[in-house]
């Protein structure tokens, strides 16, 4: 070896701290057996180990925040619609991380498609603004039926908000007011039922009710 072995005592302390500093490998999305140490190549400097470790453990794309926090929320519910890909398009064009319809783009003012896919933090207030949106809509029916139990399931706010998202809050208003007679499924057979027990129990505090919720769009224009 031409370089003396001092210099890579740090490696295994920079792999240890790396390793550790994720709860589970699964929420790193890593594959460590990847890194075992026996196999590496030693003739670096330590700058060079460095910016390999940054290099090597750079995630494809950050972890969901957990919780039942409004991120918590929100983060769900893009996992079931996209897997959390902001450039998905699927089969029935639907877009984005929240796979938004064209309908509800231009309900809350975005009319351009092509800008809202290439734009995540777009996506993200087109998100809050829809929900704050069918939160108006759907007020009345959230404090008349939070914590009544339909088709065995308890119904909360952020269950509503959920179900809304997915069937638009006209559907979830039949359902309610049904008390669950009223069914709606989407092109997946995705039900209200489903949504509403999937997503229920997260605190949705956090989004205020406004009746014509738009995004503001001169924040997303150079």
């Amino acid at each position: 070896m031409r370089k003396k072995i001092a210099k890579f005592s740090i490696l295994p302390l920079a792999a240890g701290s790396i390793f550790f500093s994720f709860s589970t490998k699964d929420a790193a999305n890593l594959n460590l057996e990847k890194y075992s140490t026996y196999d590496l190549e030693l003739d670096y400097t330590v700058e060079d180990i460095k910016e390999e470790i940054e290099t090597e453990f750079k995630l494809s794309k950050p972890a969901p925040l957990l919780g039942k926090s409004y991120v918590g929320f929100k983060e769900a519910v893009a996992f079931k619609e996209s897997g959390g890909d902001y450039k998905n398009v699927n089969e029935f064009g639907y877009l984005g991380k929240y796979q938004f319809g064209e309908g509800t783009l231009k309900l809350v003012g975005i009319y351009d498609t092509i800008g809202f896919l290439n734009s995540p933090s777009l996506q993200e207030a087109a998100f809050y603004a829809n929900a704050s949106r069918n939160k108006w809509i759907l007020q009345r029916d959230i404090k008349r039926f939070e914590g009544k139990v339909i088709n065995g399931v308890k119904v909360t706010e952020s269950g509503i908000l959920a179900a809304a998202h997915l069937a638009g809050p006209g559907s979830v208003k039949k359902y309610l007011r049904s008390w669950g007679a009223q069914a709606f499924s989407d092109a997946f057979g995705t039900t209200i039922k489903n949504y509403m027990k999937r997503f229920g129990g997260y605190d949705t505090s956090f989004i205020e009710t406004e009746k014509n919720a738009k995004v503001n769009l001169d924040k997303f224009t150079g």
